[in-house]
């Protein structure tokens, strides 16, 4: 058994990230110590890693929730319901990932513009470039 702070070490996040997962009801602590201490046994652990590694793929808590109830009763599921919640999470990141490129570009176009010097703001390009922006939108 663990207590909240050897498992917060074990695996690498905060003891307040892992009260935050029990605030969602992803972990459960399994009993506390005479002392009051959450304990944690070997699933828990298992749990918590694939909590991690959901995360780290990008899979928000909702995500995780889903995954983790497929993952407690395999049986009910389908392969096909697991691939689909992971496709329309890529399609999300590459939907952002488009967005970004567009920020990019657009960062980009306003710093190529900017003679960078240490001439006084007042003429500064990108500043009016967005106050222009400001003056199309209204």
């Amino acid at each position: 058994m663990y207590r909240i702070g050897q498992l917060a070490k074990l695996l690498g996040v905060s003891t307040d990230t892992l009260r935050y997962y029990e605030q969602q009801e992803l972990l459960v602590a399994n009993e506390r110590s005479a002392a009051g201490y959450r304990l944690y046994d070997k699933q828990a652990v298992d749990r918590l890693r694939f909590i991690i590694r959901a995360k780290e793929v990008g899979f928000n808590l909702k995500d995780i929730q889903e995954l983790l109830s497929i993952k407690i009763d395999k049986q009910q599921y389908r392969c096909e319901e697991v691939k689909t919640l992971t496709l329309q999470k890529r399609d999300w990141v590459r939907e952002k990932i488009s967005e970004l490129s567009i920020f990019e570009r657009s960062l980009t176009l306003l710093a190529d513009q900017c003679c960078g010097g240490d001439e006084p703001a007042n003429a500064c390009s990108i500043l009016t470039a967005l106050e222009d922006l400001d003056d199309t939108h209204q």
